[in-house]
């Protein structure tokens, strides 16, 4: 696989040549809460778990899109031969090779709708059979009682929203925050969301948050992928 200016294999990179990028996590996070939100993100591994079986990564060339030190470190270490590019399509993928991607995956910042340009991109870079993964917040969770519901929250998984009519499916990841104790979730929750956390903490009965996450898949073209079965994990 070819490499621009800014994208590099990880497998050739040390963690700290992605830092800095957009955080591999689902909204802003200020910079002193920024590890305690990483340590505490899904330490199950259930969304990487989900990942690899849609995909798969390991063993794979995968492009991943603004995915964050933490979570490139993980993917290279699980066998993925991974391009990190910070930014989006086709604006920062165009001097990437035709058809040398496995598999291209967009946490949070990408496909905030679908752009045809950026569809056209992802089946420009794909092999045959490759796999487009696009991971967004799922919503009904106690992340989104903290944060207020969200716009795209329903409108992204209805049949004739945009993903599942541009040949998307949606599997649904059910993860947690794993905090080590109740007051360390607690002093998190305040300090990031204000009197909604102070409210939240004080009904807190253990250390953790629910946190749904959606992985919307789709194979180069928009065509189906036999080796998968949408549903909930």
């Amino acid at each position: 696989m070819t490499r621009d200016a800014v994208g590099r294999r990880a497998g050739h990179a040390t963690p700290s040549a992605i830092l800095g990028r957009v955080p591999d996590l689902p909204f802003a996070v200020p910079a002193p809460l920024r590890s305690t939100v990483e340590a505490a993100l899904d330490r199950e591994g259930k969304l990487d778990r989900a990942l690899d079986a849609l995909g798969p990564l390991a063993g794979r060339d995968v492009v991943a899109l603004d995915p964050g030190a933490s979570r490139a470190a993980r993917w290279t270490a699980a066998g993925a031969r991974l391009t990190s590019i910070p930014g989006g399509l086709p604006t920062d993928t165009r001097t990437l090779a035709d058809g040398n991607a496995d598999v291209i995956v967009s946490a949070w910042s990408g496909f905030r709708g679908i752009d045809p340009a950026e569809l056209a991109e992802a089946d420009r870079l794909l092999r045959p059979n490759g796999r487009l993964l696009v991971i967004h917040d799922y919503g009904r969770d106690d992340l989104a009682t903290l944060r207020g519901d969200q716009p795209e929250y329903g409108a992204w998984t209805r049949r004739d929203g945009p993903f599942l009519t541009n040949g998307f499916r949606v599997r649904v990841i059910h993860c947690f925050w794993t905090f080590d104790d109740l007051e360390t979730a607690g002093n998190l929750v305040t300090a990031a969301f204000g009197d909604a956390g102070r409210r939240f903490a004080a009904d807190l009965k253990r250390p953790r948050l629910s946190w749904n996450v959606a992985v919307y898949h789709r194979s180069r073209g928009g065509g189906t992928w036999s080796a998968t079965r949408d549903g909930e994990t």
